[in-house]
This record gives structure tokens, C-alpha cells and sequence, in this order.
């Protein structure tokens, strides 16, 4: 019997791609198991909803830490008790070093409200809005040493409206984010992705 796929989630906001993930878990779209949810904000709501969901939770202050390799010295020991299968950064606000990339070749996969190589980093629906596109979208990735840099696993396109505000895109974007984070990952479960080079190919 094949084991259960094992995914850590890392979050420092609201929760809402973590809670898609749980919720499509439970409806039979995602067989994964969730092992361990941290965060590196202990105010973030999705502490709340892994914790609703009795799902191990850890809470890191980068504050608390005298440097960068500490913290994240800190987030390897934790997760490497977990043996994660996929790391998923939902929502997850820092920039990992390419030690912390390097102990999980591409096992780290992170979820941006824009299409790809367009509009990386923060505020990603306000970029698009200020540039004046049509279209604007998701993208799932693999996380490398760049910000939103990574290989591109899906996309997903949302039109932008001629009344659209930052808050209202943003919302019809984070409804393809819950769609295509699940469908990256169950890409990945199922061992369809080859990569070469830049590119993620899909098998039959």
C-alpha cells in the first residue's frame, strides 16, 4: 500500500489557500495528509484554522531569533521531524535562503496572485492594476533562490474588469489560487511533472 503524501504548510496571514487545502482534503480532491502548519507570525488566523483542524501547528517569531540562519534553522529541525513529502508556501511571507531551498530540492512550492514572470513580490494585484493589464491570474511555482523566480507548474487567468479594484480582483484571484495550488499538488503526488530546465512538462 502506497503511504499517504505529506505536506507541511508554511503561512504568515489569513489562512484562506490553507483552508482550501484542509476543505479539499476532506472532500476527496486532495489525498494528502497535512503534517504540520508553521508560521512566522503568531497573530495569523491560519494557526487558528490548523489548530480547529487538530493539525500540528508552530508559531516562529523571526524576532526571537538572533539571525536568519537561526530562524530558519529552527523551521529545518521542525520540519525534517515531519519528513515532509511537499512543502507549500501558502501565503507564506519570507524569502527562504538557498540553504533552507537546498535541504528540499524541489520540494518547496509557493502560490502567487499574478501570471508569471509578471508582477512578482508583494502587492501583485495592485502592480497589475497600476500597469493597466487585461489579464492577470495565479501561478503555482517551485520555490528557488529568487522571488517568484522558480519553475512555473500552472497558471490560471482572471480578465480584469475596467471598474476592478486592488480588494476586488484580488478576490476573484484567490479563488483560482484554492483551485490550482490542490491541482499542482496532486500533479506532484502522482509523480506527472518532469523538469528541464526552466521547464515543467506534464506526463500522460
Amino acid at each position: 500500500m502506497r503511504k499517504k503524501f505529506k505536506l507541511a504548510v508554511l503561512v504568515s496571514g489569513q489562512g484562506s489557500n490553507l483552508q482550501a487545502l484542509i476543505d479539499n482534503i476532506k472532500l476527496g480532491k486532495l489525498k494528502t495528509r497535512i503534517e504540520v502548519v508553521l508560521s512566522d507570525n503568531f497573530k495569523a488566523n491560519a494557526i487558528n484554522i490548523a489548530l480547529e483542524n487538530n493539525i500540528p501547528a508552530v508559531s516562529l517569531e523571526r524576532s526571537g531569533f538572533s539571525s536568519r540562519k537561526e530562524f530558519e534553522g529552527k523551521m529545518l529541525k521542525i520540519l525534517e521531524g515531519y519528513t515532509p513529502d511537499l512543502i507549500v508556501l501558502a501565503g507564506f511571507m519570507r524569502v527562504l535562503s538557498k540553504n533552507f531551498i537546498k535541504t528540499f530540492p524541489r520540494k518547496i512550492i509557493n502560490i502567487h496572485p499574478a501570471l508569471l514572470p509578471a508582477f512578482p513580490g508583494l502587492d501583485s494585484q495592485n502592480q497589475a492594476l497600476e500597469y493597466g493589464v487585461k489579464i492577470s491570474g495565479a501561478t503555482v511555482h517551485f520555490v528557488d533562490e529568487g522571488v517568484d523566480t522558480g519553475p512555473i507548474i500552472i497558471q490560471k487567468a482572471v480578465r480584469v474588469k475596467d471598474n476592478d479594484s486592488r480588494d476586488s480582483l484580488a478576490a476573484r484571484i484567490l479563488k483560482l489560487e484554492h483551485k490550482i495550488l490542490t491541482e499542482a499538488i496532486e500533479l506532484i503526488r502522482k509523480e506527472k511533472i518532469i523538469i528541464t530546465g526552466r521547464q515543467v512538462k506534464y506526463k500522460k
